[in-house]
């Protein structure tokens, strides 16, 4: 138990420290979209345009986490017994 403990105690102080050291950081560190990608779109003559889908508006990638989280939930309690097959003891 005391094993258990010590380690939940590690990974929370080490999860704390990292979201510290990311919220410190400057937002200057560019993803690959815009480093990569969109140097050669542009150079295709291949501008950026919108997506299909705009998750960034409101909270619309949070309600697709929360639909795939409840159907894999859903899926997980249905086949329980085939997930995690009960334990012969003898």
């Amino acid at each position: 138990m005391r094993k258990v403990t010590l380690i939940s105690v590690a990974v929370l102080l080490a999860a704390l420290g990292l979201y510290l050291v990311l919220n410190g950081m400057d937002a200057k560190w560019s993803g690959v979209d815009e480093s990569v990608i969109e140097k050669f779109a542009e150079q295709a003559n291949r501008p950026p345009r919108e997506p299909l889908i705009n998750t960034d508006q409101g909270d619309l990638l949070l309600f697709f986490f929360l639909i795939a989280g409840a159907a894999g939930g859903f899926l997980a309690g249905y086949r329980y017994r085939e997930l995690f097959p009960p334990t012969v003891k003898g």
